[in-house]
């Protein structure tokens, strides 16, 4: 008996010295618990706590293992508090929460489902579940969280306010319809939690996200986040914010200033909401009035409210106001963060500043990724190319962004090769090509007349997924338009699911380039009916296609309600075309009176439209007057002196036209040389005139004579007016069959297959002899013939070409 009391006593003895051991360890660990700041170092104590446990040969239970394990997934210890996990036989509720908490907060749902499907339904309650939805929802994996919280109503654990908070954030993921907003709110009403606060901010919150989607009524859903809000009892900041940056979103400010208006304390956050509307919806001076009356409020700006006001003025051209801005940031912060410092560079790139948003970007002390994309934007939209390579190049770390700006940037200023050369490096870099990086590639083709690249990268767009891309599609319709693919780029108009106002232009512009002047008109009034306001450049393409179709006075109509209806003022772009529309139709007198009474001084393009009509009507006199203002402007440019020495060779008068060319030459000015180019089996054929270099032109110029017999005996006349030089007739009539355009369509008849189609580019504009040289050809031949010439295309098919001899 004595032997067995002392036994008693002694383990009595032992279990209190170990609870006064778990009480010291737990003591230790309470106030790393609570550790939030300093993660480095409260991990390094917590590794040297449970050291010493090890060591001592205490054996921790479950509210100290718990408690290890938290401390570890709160200070990046995950690694360790997964194998203290897996050491416990059976670990409890609390830990396997704990570590569910941890692997969603990681990023890594999966392992967390893991560890939630091995929780036993016994020992499973409503937190181990919030933790999962929560991390679902976390993770953006709204259906996950979703089923999950039906998943758990079924098996009857009963949800909290927390359940709801957490299953509703994740619904605004993923709600796209009315009814999703409305079943949940039902359950949320019928749990008795409808006056819970956080669960209405919730719902508030998922009714103003789902009202973004563009399949249903954002009035309604709006209207019932409205509801929502004033029938609170009790609003806290979150509330006022929610809904007040939903009628933003929506695009409602006149209710959102009305919620705004009625906050008693108006937070800093409403304030930045409130000015990031009207700066998004274009309302600069109303962005600015709000920034004035939060500065009288007594509230300072934060970085929020800083980026918004310079993207204002960097929107619209507000420079001065910009630079009052940095002026006060640099006098009031300590430390300017990096998005100011991002907006600052879009400011002074915007405003035509390059320079000085390259000195913001290299006084900054960190520069993330949007500051190397917006000094490289910068360059770009300068036209700086070659600068913005050697930056592209510089950038450490390039994401996609960067690398579709190079391309778009290469495509943009017209060098289309390198711009492919860099998508295909963007491709063997691995990195993930988007819609907007093939948008850049095909607008390449576009410039290069590439068509079956184009066609390849087409391919490869609906094989990725990216055929529905707005981007993407307007590129498409842009690359065939200038590929002479018309059918084909109105086929892309038509199956886009959605189309904007780029879309409208492109095929306009193409159809009017193509020659479809009344069809370009019919898109153009069929976009009016549509109620999708036109822009400068609708107007520019609409009467550039009446200018190649003549339709003179449908072209006068489209100009005067430029300003008269949409208060566009014309610029000279626009009334170069209305010149050239007068000039090709021969009304040159109107012409020259347009251009006195403009408003602004007219420049090189107008005289320019008005020399190219007289020379095509042969009126030598205003010719010479539109020249001599040309010699003025732009006393280089190569155009003027060979318009105005055809104008005089057209008329006769070859002394005159050989003055001309005299005088070319004295002035040092160069002709470019005009030439047609062809692409036959992945090789681009050039041609000039009176071509003898080319490895098969004698097989050109054998079949060549072949098709001229042909060709006379249907009718064929040679033209000899357009040879621009005094010669005999027997000259005149060879010089005119060796033009560059003639000697590349008859090398593509001799090389394509029967039936395809030849296209041929050439750098000049056709002339009149080869137009009609080329219609005889595409008879005899049986052939489609597209030619691309300086101004438009011409498909010249059974005799008859696109253009009905208007060009």
């Amino acid at each position: 008996m004595k032997n067995a009391a002392t036994a008693v006593k002694t383990s009595l003895q032992n279990q209190s010295d170990t609870r006064t051991i778990a009480n010291f360890y737990a003591a230790q660990l309470q106030p790393l618990c609570r550790e939030k700041k300093h993660a480095s170092s409260a991990f390094a104590l917590v590794r040297s706590i449970h050291g010493n446990m090890i060591t001592s040969g205490f054996r921790p239970r479950s509210h100290i293992l718990n408690r290890l394990i938290d401390i570890y997934c709160k200070n990046s210890g995950l690694v360790y508090a997964k194998r203290l996990f897996d050491r416990i036989p059976q670990p409890d509720v609390v830990a396997r929460t704990t570590v569910i908490a941890a692997y969603s907060a990681s990023g890594d749902p999966k392992l967390a489902r893991e560890v939630f499907d091995k929780t036993p339904l016994s020992i499973r309650d409503t937190v181990c579940y919030n933790a999962m939805i929560t991390g679902y929802s976390h993770n953006n994996d709204g259906h996950a969280a979703i089923k999950l919280f039906l998943g758990m109503r079924w098996k009857s654990f009963q949800p909290d306010e927390y359940t709801y908070t957490s299953v509703l954030a994740a619904l605004a993921l993923i709600a796209d319809h009315e009814m999703h907003c409305g079943q949940l709110h039902c359950a949320v009403v019928k749990s008795g939690m409808a006056w819970v606060k956080c669960v209405v901010n919730a719902l508030i919150s998922v009714y103003v996200k789902c009202a973004s989607s563009p399949i249903v009524s954002s009035v309604l859903l709006m209207d019932a986040a409205s509801k929502l809000f004033y029938e609170m009892p009790e609003r806290d900041d979150l509330s006022w914010t929610t809904i007040i940056t939903g009628y933003v979103k929506n695009d409602d400010l006149d209710a959102a200033r009305k919620v705004f208006d009625g906050m008693d304390e108006k937070l800093l956050v409403a304030w930045n909401a409130m000015i990031s509307g009207y700066v998004h919806k274009g309302f600069i001076f109303e962005a600015l009035d709000m920034l004035r009356k939060m500065h009288s409020a007594g509230l300072k700006p934060d970085e929020f409210t800083c980026t918004s006001i310079l993207s204002a003025c960097a929107d619209a051209g507000l420079f001065l106001l910009g630079k009052q801005v940095h002026a006060y940031v640099r006098r009031t912060e300590e430390e300017i963060h990096v998005s100011v410092h991002n907006a600052l560079i879009t400011l002074y790139w915007k405003c035509g500043r390059v320079d000085e948003a390259r000195k913001v970007f290299d006084n900054l002390a960190f520069k993330d990724l949007v500051s190397w994309n917006a000094v490289l934007s910068a360059y770009v939209g300068e036209g700086r190319i070659n600068e913005a390579k050697l930056f592209f190049d510089e950038i450490p770390e390039k994401n996609s962004l960067a690398w579709t700006v190079m391309i778009s940037g290469f495509a943009q200023n017209g060098k289309g090769e390198e711009a492919l050369k860099l998508f295909n490096q963007m491709r063997l870099h691995g990195i993930e090509l988007c819609d907007y990086a093939f948008a850049g590639a095909i607008t390449s083709c576009a410039v290069l007349a590439a068509l079956e690249t184009g066609c390849q990268l087409h391919a490869q767009l609906i094989q990725r997924g990216f055929d529905s891309s707005l981007s993407s599609g307007n590129a498409l319709i842009t690359f065939y338009g200038r590929s002479g693919v018309i059918e084909a780029a109105r086929t892309v108009f038509l199956t886009m699911p959605c189309v904007d106002l780029v879309s409208w232009n492109a095929l306009i512009a193409a159809l009017g380039q193509h020659g479809y002047g009344a069809q370009a008109i019919e898109l153009f009034e069929q976009m009016l009916n549509e109620h999708i306001t036109p822009d400068r450049i609708s107007f520019l393409t609409v009467i550039s296609a009446c200018s190649h179709a003549g339709l003179v006075e449908r072209g006068r109509h489209y100009f005067n309600i430029m300003h008269s209806v949409y208060k566009i003022n014309p610029g000279e772009d626009h009334y170069a075309r209305l010149i050239d529309l007068l000039s090709r139709a021969g009304r040159l007198l109107e012409a020259k009176d347009v251009i006195q009474t403009m408003p602004n001084k007219p420049g090189a393009p107008m005289w320019e439209a008005l020399l190219a009509g007289c020379r095509t009507h042969r009126n030598v006199d205003l010719g010479v007057e539109a020249a001599e203002k040309l010699f003025e402007l732009t006393p280089q440019h190569d155009g003027t002196y060979i318009l105005l020495a055809n104008t005089f060779a057209a008329a006769g008068r070859w002394d005159d036209a050989a003055k001309v060319r005299k005088l070319m030459r004295d002035q040092g000015v160069k002709k470019e040389p005009g030439c047609s180019w062809i692409k036959v089996e992945n090789t681009v054929h050039v041609f000039l005139v009176d071509d003898t270099a080319h490895p098969e032109i004698q097989a050109v110029y054998n079949y060549l004579e072949e098709l001229r017999l042909k060709m006379r005996k249907m009718g064929y006349v040679p033209d000899t007016q357009y040879v621009l030089q005094d010669m005999e007739a027997e000259q005149k009539e060879y010089a005119i069959s060796t033009h560059s355009e003639k000697l590349a369509v008859v090398f593509g008849l001799l090389k394509l297959p029967r039936g395809a189609t030849i296209r041929v580019f050439k750098n000049l504009r056709i002339c009149g002899d080869c137009h009609n040289a080329i219609k005889f050809m595409s008879k005899v031949e049986a052939r489609e013939i597209i030619v691309r010439d300086g101004n438009r295309f011409h498909h010249f098919r059974d005799g008859e070409c696109s253009c009905r001899n208007y060009w």
